[in-house]
């Protein structure tokens, strides 16, 4: 029998390991967006950007503290340990915010990027955690996903409603195309298929 199942009695319920490890990359992940958000609503020089970032950055500061708290302990595991980049997330974070090959996308592109594939997939990833917790088991585990699900949803509608004000262009659709191409390529040579952290299969 699975592992997840033995703990829980509910076929496709998540290990406490594995559930342990997903933590960490939730937090890690919301420590990156608040870090990229926080440093765009300064270097951006558009008042209304300026201002969504800000508040969306400090949003995810508080969702890292909300996965810091909701961190097992683990006979002979560091809670801090657990924090760690996820494969490919991190690779996508990076192309997003120029850190791989020091091509920054432009203003667009990057709210696009952001919007239309980080904020979607990292949406569906908490998603589909929701479904597979256990109330006897997981409650505050889906507290905190319902939590950080409701902030990540309306921010996703006020970022793509921006992208959508802004583009104004065949230059802009392109130079968006071409990031979201790009980010979407990374997810898939990455063996993403659903999601931002990939989830373990649901057993047969």
């Amino acid at each position: 029998m699975p592992d997840g199942a033995a703990r829980t009695g509910r076929p496709g319920a998540l290990p406490l390991g594995r559930t342990a490890e997903l933590v960490g990359a939730y937090r890690w992940v919301e420590l990156a967006l608040y870090r990229a958000l926080g440093e765009w609503s300064v270097s951006i020089p558009l008042p209304e950007v300026q201002l969504v970032l800000a508040e969306q950055s400090s949003r995810h500061a508080w969702h890292a503290e909300l996965w810091a708290d909701r961190l097992p302990v683990l006979d002979g595991v560091d809670p801090d340990a657990l924090t760690a980049p996820p494969v490919p997330a991190a690779s996508i974070l990076a192309a997003l915010v120029g850190a791989e090959d020091a091509a920054l996308p432009g203003v667009l592109p990057r709210l696009a990027g952001l919007y239309r594939v980080v904020l979607p997939r990292l949406v569906v990833t908490y998603r589909d955690h929701l479904v597979r917790t256990v109330p006897t088991t997981d409650a505050p585990t889906a507290r905190a996903l319902r939590l950080v699900l409701a902030d990540e949803e309306e921010d996703w509608r006020v970022g793509e409603r921006l992208v959508q004000r802004l583009l104004s262009r065949p230059h802009d659709v392109e130079a968006v195309a071409a990031t979201l191409e790009r980010l979407e390529g990374v997810a898939v040579s990455g063996g993403l298929r659903a999601g931002l952290v990939a989830l373990p299969p649901h057993p047969p």
